[in-house]
């Protein structure tokens, strides 16, 4: 069974940021995910490079992405291009967070 972005964002979804409460997918912090057969590579990035998370999430969202039947590798890739702002984050986030 070929294994579809939608299963990987629901995943990934599970990864809440414990800074704000939020899941990182509602947050827009996920750029990007490329699916090569069993191989998953996620590009993502951070609310600022100062995250006193950043390995935990970057391990986090592995974890989730490995969860998923059929995935045997994933690759987190971390970017900072563009740079996050709240105005990427779902209208749910930006409500409660007053934006």
């Amino acid at each position: 069974m070929a294994i579809t972005q939608e299963e990987v964002y629901a995943s990934i979804a599970t990864v809440i940021d414990p800074e704000v409460g939020f899941d990182i997918v509602s947050l827009g912090l996920i750029y990007g995910v490329v699916i090569e057969g069993e191989h998953v590579h996620v590009n993502m990035t951070l609310s600022t490079k100062a995250c006193p998370l950043h390995e935990l999430i970057k391990q986090w969202t592995k974890d989730a992405v490995l969860k998923i039947e059929g995935v045997n590798s994933c690759e987190i890739e971390i970017v900072w291009e563009p740079a996050w702002t709240i105005m990427m984050a779902n209208d749910e986030v930006k409500k409660a967070l007053s934006f």
